[in-house]
C-alpha cells in the first residue's frame, strides 16, 4: 500500500512527502559528488605527491597521472633511490564540496587580481540587468504578439510562418553583427537575450491562447460581446494563469542564454568572473559562479511561483500558475 501512494497515477503527494522528494533531487547529485570527491577508490585518476623522492621534476603538491607516478616510482626503485610518495586525488577542476562552499565566501572577499576586473556581486549584479532588461523587451513585444496569433487567424498567419522560421537561427549567430550595431557594452548581450527569447516566446503565448476554453467565448458572445470586449474581458483574462506560467518557464529559457550572450564583445559580468577564474585555475570559484547562477534562477522561480499562488489561487487544485 505504502508503495501505491508513492507511485499513484495522476495522484499529487502528501506535503511531507513531496518535500522529502524535493530535498533528495538536490541531496543525489551531492551525493553523488561527495562519493566522487571523498572516496579515492571510485574516482581519483591523479596522485598528489606527497614526498618528491628522487624523480627530478616531482614537486610536493603536484599532480600527477597515475600510470606515470607508478612508472617513475618503479624506476627510483629499481635504481635504489628513495621513493616518492603520494596520495590519490581529482583533477584541480574537480573541486571537492567543501572547497566549493568556502569559495562562496572567498569569491566575495577576495580582490580581483587586476584593477579592470570586477568584483563577484558585481558581475553579478550586471549580469541579472542584463537578463532583466533582455526579457523584459522581450515580454513587451512577444505577449502582445503572442495573445494576437493565438486570437485571430488573420495575426497567426502574419506573424507565425516567419517566426517559425526564423526561431530556427541560433542566436549566437547574431553576435558579431549585434556588437558591430550595438558597441561592446550591455546592449549586444540584452540583444542576444531578447533574440534568444522573444520568437519562443510568441509561438508558446500563442498556442496557450489557443487553449481557452471555448465555451468562454461562446457564452460571451451570447451576451453582445464584441472583438473588443471579447480580447480584453474574456481571452486576456482567462489565460493569465497560464500566461504566468509560461512567463515563469521562458524566464529559465532567458537565463540559458546569458552566458553565450556575455561570451559577445564583453568584459564583465558572471561568465567573464568565470572565465578569468579558469584561466587562473580556481575551479572552486568556478563552480561557486556556476552554482550561485542556478541558486539566482531557483529563487527568482519560486518567488514567481509563490505570488502566482496568490495571483491565482484557484490554480492550486489544478497545478497551474501556483504550482
Amino acid at each position: 500500500m505504502a508503495v501505491k501512494k508513492w507511485f499513484a497515477i495522476r495522484k499529487t503527494l502528501q506535503p511531507q512527502a513531496r518535500m522529502a522528494v524535493s530535498v533528495t533531487s538536490f541531496l543525489l547529485p551531492l551525493l553523488i559528488w561527495s562519493l566522487v570527491s571523498y572516496v579515492p577508490f571510485l574516482w581519483h585518476p591523479k596522485v598528489e605527491v606527497v614526498t618528491p623522492g628522487d624523480v627530478s621534476y616531482f614537486t610536493e603538491g603536484m599532480l600527477v597521472d597515475r600510470p606515470l607516478f607508478e612508472k617513475e616510482k618503479q624506476t627510483v626503485i629499481e635504481a635504489g633511490g628513495v621513493t616518492p610518495r603520494g596520495v590519490r586525488a581529482n583533477p584541480i577542476y574537480l573541486p571537492a564540496p567543501h572547497e566549493v562552499v568556502t569559495a562562496f565566501y572567498t569569491a566575495f572577499t577576495t580582490e580581483p587580481k587586476r584593477r579592470s576586473e570586477k568584483w563577484l556581486h558585481e558581475s553579478l549584479w550586471e549580469s541579472v540587468q542584463v537578463i532583466f532588461w533582455g526579457f523584459l523587451l522581450s515580454s513587451l513585444i512577444g505577449v502582445p504578439l503572442g495573445i494576437l496569433a493565438g486570437t485571430y487567424d488573420f495575426f497567426s498567419r502574419l506573424f507565425e510562418p516567419f517566426i517559425e522560421f526564423f526561431r530556427y537561427l541560433p542566436a549566437p549567430a547574431f553576435g558579431a553583427l549585434a556588437v558591430a550595431i550595438l558597441g561592446i557594452h550591455h546592449a549586444p548581450k540584452i540583444a542576444i537575450i531578447f533574440i534568444g527569447t522573444f520568437f519562443q516566446q510568441v509561438l508558446v503565448i500563442a498556442n496557450t491562447t489557443r487553449q481557452l476554453d471555448p465555451a468562454l467565448l461562446e457564452a460571451a458572445q451570447t451576451l453582445g460581446a464584441k472583438n473588443r470586449a471579447l480580447l480584453f474581458r474574456v481571452v486576456v483574462p482567462g489565460i493569465l494563469p497560464e500566461l504566468y506560467r509560461d512567463m515563469r518557464i521562458l524566464l529559465g529559457w532567458a537565463w540559458t542564454y546569458l552566458i553565450v550572450a556575455e561570451l559577445i564583445g564583453s568584459s564583465s559580468g558572471i561568465t567573464w568572473f568565470i572565465t578569468q577564474q579558469a584561466r587562473y585555475k580556481n575551479f572552486e570559484n568556478v563552480f561557486a559562479a556556476i552554482v550561485m547562477i542556478g541558486i539566482i534562477g531557483l529563487a527568482t522561480d519560486m518567488i514567481m511561483a509563490w505570488c502566482g499562488r496568490r495571483l491565482f489561487p484557484w490554480q492550486q487544485q489544478a497545478g497551474g500558475a501556483g504550482k
